[in-house]
């Protein structure tokens, strides 16, 4: 179990994104990161999430586009 993002907005995109696959790691980067499903294969680079980002809507935004932009939905 990982902890909870203290931004509901940025925890509602994290959640997306491991409905789709995606693993989040806490305790890394500037709060936690991002691994795509093929992360073990070199696809996909870790994304780092900000804990205290200025706007918590932007930073569920490039949450958001980082999962949209894996190429590891691509056969």
């Amino acid at each position: 179990m990982r902890a909870k993002h203290p931004k509901k907005q940025v925890e509602a995109a994290l959640k997306r994104a491991e409905g789709q696959g995606f693993r989040v790691e806490t305790g890394r980067g500037h709060w936690g990161v991002i691994y795509c499903p093929t992360s073990a294969e070199g696809k996909c680079p870790p994304f780092s999430v900000n804990g205290s980002p200025s706007s918590a809507d932007n930073e569920a935004k490039r949450v958001d586009r980082f999962v949209a932009r894996c190429d590891h939905k691509k056969p």
